[in-house]
């Protein structure tokens, strides 16, 4: 039902409780309602899944691992001492996450298959419907849906005539036999690496259709001990000094790189990726494997087993191009049918979506759409004008990459808090960031993606549609200075 306030601050100028409304009951979202709580916000959350966890919901396939360190892949406040090795598997991961948000009653206040359709900023509030037809009122919403989740599903011609098994790696078919069968998978990213590794042993034959070399950081997945964790378990301080140890090798080694082209870190990167293509024995499947571009200008494959699985005598690597798919299997430009019983889209996701397909209008009825016509953008990845009181995380321009969004939502919800924080204070009911500022910010990022890896000559889905990278340009320091507190000369308040 819709409430009757219009503000969260009396005309007197008192606070009092305001109401939240948190999009997606991932990583984020789970966060965001933790966070909101503490500070005694009421909120509630939609999600159009069927449970928590997000992308770790939506993603079942075999071989399913985070690429990031387990334990720096926590919330600070909720560590796991009890990860089973180095980079945790899908399903770890999806039980932290559903562990975290039970223990702290998110699920209570959860609507699961709530799918939100429509946010309209009207008279002081925002206007919240879903495609089941639920209708309610907040003061403040906060959008933590991510970006992988809209599956990217090409259309080859033929798709429908295929008479065997066809789906996106993340519309996993859980029915579909695997062992002893023809499988193939197209696609090249961290996924499709995955799965290499994963299925080739379980394959009669395994074909990987490749329309892009991926750089392959070599990673060990080394395993805890029992005495290791039982160590973690009694000695919170020896996890915290491990959590901080894996966080500065990365953000030391590749957060530094990316942001420039000249830097040491990167030549180190791309050295320890050319040494691990050299374990390839093949000369002509070396080859074949190698990239055109520099290391990182794509997100960086991190696997320790990928290429030693795309060498085995019952997988192969296709590299030329799709030209239909036919009942029998899938026909390539050199006019060679390649025989499948199953065939896997591993082709990522639409990550400019972000909150989209909700439609989303904010003060006197301005259209995200229209607004982000070129391209996603905001404000320090959290914030648009006309949009007052409407917060994202993980949201464009973020920090992406090999590194630890968990990490990078905590600092944007303390940040977001600030601003909600001067609401429920009573300094003022509406905050969203000014345009010129916004103008300044995106300016100057673009400026900076001129240093970057990602400009350096590769197609990739950090680029949009102008051929800047949709990310956070500028160093790690930076993003964590910027996020200690709001600048609020940048900000509009009424």
């Amino acid at each position: 039902m819709v409430g009757d306030r219009l503000h969260g601050v009396d005309v007197d100028g008192r606070s009092h409780a305001i109401r939240a409304a948190v999009i997606g009951a991932g990583m984020g979202g789970i966060l965001a309602a933790i966070k909101l709580r503490e500070r005694g916000i009421a909120c509630v959350v939609f999600e159009k899944g069927d449970g928590f966890g997000g992308t770790w919901r939506e993603n079942t396939y075999p071989g399913l691992a985070c690429d990031v360190s387990a334990h720096w892949y926590t919330y600070s406040f909720a560590r796991n001492p009890d990860w089973k090795s180095l980079m945790a598997d899908g399903p770890d991961i999806r039980d932290y996450f559903d562990r975290v948000a039970r223990e702290y009653g998110i699920d209570a206040i959860t609507r699961f298959g709530q799918e939100v359709a429509d946010l309209r900023y009207h008279d002081g509030g925002w206007i919240l419907e879903t495609v089941q037809g639920h209708r309610e009122r907040f003061d403040v919403v906060i959008a933590a849906t991510g970006v992988l989740h809209h599956p990217n599903v090409p259309r080859f011609e033929g798709m429908d005539s295929f008479a065997g098994d066809l789906f996106h790696s993340a519309r996993w078919d859980h029915s579909v036999a695997l062992d002893d069968r023809r499988i193939g998978v197209v696609g090249t990213g961290s996924t499709a690496a995955q799965l290499t590794s994963a299925l080739v042993p379980r394959a009669r034959r395994f074909d990987l259709f490749q329309r892009t070399a991926q750089w392959v950081l070599p990673r060990e997945n080394v395993p805890y001990s029992d005495d290791e964790r039982r160590r973690f378990r009694e000695n919170p301080e020896e996890l915290e000094a491990l959590v901080a140890e894996l966080r500065a090798k990365t953000l030391e080694g590749y957060a530094a790189a990316v942001i420039d082209v000249d830097s040491p870190e990167l030549a180190a990167i791309e050295r320890l990726c050319r040494e691990n293509l050299e374990t390839v024995r093949d000369p002509e499947l070396r080859k074949r494997l190698t990239p055109d571009y520099r290391a990182a200008c794509k997100r960086l494959v991190i696997s320790g087993t990928f290429y030693d699985a795309i060498q085995q005598e019952n997988a192969h690597l296709v590299t030329a191009p799709i030209r239909r798919i036919e009942p029998e299997g899938l026909r390539t430009e050199d006019g060679v049918l390649h025989d499948l019983d199953v065939l896997v889209l591993a082709t990522g996701f639409q990550v400019d979506r972000f909150i989209r397909p909700t439609t989303v209008a904010g003060r006197g009825g301005v259209s995200l759409d229209d607004v982000w016509a070129d391209g996603p953008h905001a404000y320090l990845s959290v914030s648009l004008p006309d949009f007052p009181n409407l917060f994202l995380l993980n949201g464009p321009n973020s920090p992406i990459g090999n590194f630890s969004l968990v990490e990078v939502a905590q600092h944007q919800i303390e940040y977001i808090l600030k601003l909600i924080e001067g609401i429920t204070r009573g300094d003022y009911a509406e905050v969203c960031v000014k345009e010129e500022a916004m103008r300044r910010f995106e300016d100057e990022r673009c400026a900076a993606a001129r240093r970057t890896v990602w400009v350096t000559g590769c197609d990739s889905w950090y680029l949009d549609k102008r051929g800047v990278p949709a990310s956070w340009t500028f160093s790690y320091d930076r993003f964590e200075t910027e996020m200690a507190r709001p600048r609020m000369e940048d900000f509009e308040t009424r």
